[in-house]
């Protein structure tokens, strides 16, 4: 069980592509701690079906690896994707931070290396890289993460995907979750005035989504303060 001070937390996912276990596990631990989503790579002959699978927001990727060298993994990736590279590597020489630089990475960092400064230039990258303003593109509340871009809730191994209002809906009380959303907020919010759609359609609207999270494991997650809204408790 999450400590209250972490269950709500906005979230990138990394893929860190270290052959070292033990480097790996304390940095998947640390960032961890800073509320990262961090997969390691265990079989490094397949790091692109890993890529394509986890499709994180940013590789960690160290240049000495088991078949094929990072420089040659940070072109595979940016044949499909522009997602954030940033080079760890003990192999320091100005040749290798321009090779990376020419391969497509964004940032080069290296070993040995304090967390804070990992960090600081993660953050850094991350938001050159996804321009949101004071949005994350993903929220977790307790068991429950939601994807801000693509509307898809995933609780455990179970996925659920929102569109249209259950999305609108949804969103309000993840962002607002510990509190109350009154009812003619949500109304206000999804159709802009009251005058288009009644109270029962908003009641319709929230049974419907509160169905489709208890078929993923979600049961009685978006509560009702009666008279006054709904909420999800932290």
């Amino acid at each position: 069980m999450k400590n209250k001070d972490e269950v709500k937390k906005y979230m990138y996912k990394l893929l860190l592509v270290e052959d070292d276990k033990t480097i790996a596990d304390v940095l998947k631990r640390q960032l961890s701690k800073w509320g990262y989503e961090v997969s390691l790579v265990e079989d490094f002959g397949r790091v692109m079906e890993q890529f394509k699978q986890e499709q994180p927001d940013l590789v960690l990727l160290d240049i000495t690896l088991p078949y094929f060298n990072g420089f040659y993994w940070c072109q595979e990736i940016r044949k499909r994707s522009m997602a954030p590279i940033i080079f760890i590597s003990s192999a320091d020489s100005d040749l290798n931070l321009v090779m990376a630089i020419n391969q497509g990475a964004d940032d080069f960092v290296a070993k040995p290396f304090s967390i804070e400064v990992l960090l600081a230039k993660m953050q850094a990258v991350l938001r050159r890289a996804y321009a949101v303003k004071n949005e994350a593109k993903k929220i977790q509340v307790r068991d429950a993460i939601f994807g801000l871009e693509d509307g898809v809730i995933s609780c455990g191994d179970k996925k659920l995907e929102l569109s249209g209002n259950e999305y609108k809906i949804f969103k309000m009380l993840m962002e607002q979750a510990g509190k109350t959303v009154e009812r003619n907020e949500i109304i206000e919010k999804l159709w802009e005035s009251e005058q288009f759609i009644d109270d029962n359609t908003l009641t319709v609207n929230v049974a419907r989504l509160r169905r489709k999270l208890e078929e993923i494991g979600l049961k009685d997650f978006i509560l009702t303060k009666k008279g006054v809204g709904y909420w999800i408790a932290l």
